[in-house]
């Protein structure tokens, strides 16, 4: 199924609640959406199910999981499924993004050294999008071995506040295609760029700002980082 359509189904697509997830702390429910008689798996969170948090915004988190599907395709790494933030569904404004089927016990603390070898992207990702809970069961492998990352609300704040599993590839060179993306994406959200603008719709003009700089600060470092000895690097529980 092509991604165009697969957008359109998420705009503009009858929603149905067919269940909730139990295992997070926000309100998070495995629905369907039926767009031109074909029905797509996925996973909707509402903003009214958010849970109050000191340090980011309320009602923001929906926002953050479209904007981190943004900078994935603008990265070209097609790391996050399709997410669009959408005001009209069953319980009010939030965020829906394609289901993915995958083997929930099979994730980031059993991965393969193979399938770890493959996450530098990822690790870049939580970097300059400064994921503050990257969880190993939040890095999916489908059965087509594509990488996906799920659980993007708590990204883009102003502070630093990575944490994240994925710190293996610390003073590390970042590979060169990885340079030449995050390159192009600095260029991409300057003021005026359309992209600004797209992310802006979703974060604070200083978030935005900030990612930016992020990323600059990486292509000018040239390596991967290690993980911080001034605070915990790492999400509770990891899993």
């Amino acid at each position: 199924m092509d991604k165009p359509f697969v957008l359109d189904a998420l705009k503009d697509g009858k929603v149905s609640v067919e269940g909730q997830f139990l295992s997070g702390s926000n309100y998070t429910f495995l629905s369907e959406v039926t767009h031109q008689e074909q029905t797509l798996k996925v996973v909707y969170k509402p903003v009214r199910g958010e849970q109050p948090l000191w340090d980011f915004d309320a009602g923001s988190l929906a926002h953050r999981e479209a904007a981190a599907y943004l900078l994935s395709e603008a990265l070209g790494w097609d790391l996050v499924p399709p997410t669009i933030y959408r005001r009209r569904a069953p319980l009010g404004p939030g965020s829906l993004q394609l289901y993915v089927e995958h083997d929930p016990h099979h994730h980031f603390f059993n991965f393969t050294d193979e399938e770890k070898q493959r996450l530098r992207p990822v690790a870049v990702f939580d970097l300059i999008s400064n994921n503050a809970d990257r969880k190993g069961g939040h890095i999916l492998i489908d059965e087509h071995q594509h990488i996906w990352l799920i659980d993007q609300g708590l990204c883009f704040h102003v502070d630093d506040k990575l944490r994240t599993v994925v710190w293996d590839f610390g003073g590390e060179p970042l590979p060169g295609e990885i340079l030449a993306d995050l390159e192009t994406l600095v260029r991409s959200l300057e003021q005026g760029e359309p992209l600004r603008e797209e992310m802006e719709n979703h974060l604070r003009p200083g978030e935005v700002s900030v990612l930016r700089s992020r990323a600059r600060h990486l292509v000018e470092a040239g390596c991967f980082p290690d993980p911080p000895s001034s605070r915990r690097p790492y999400p509770w529980p990891p899993v």
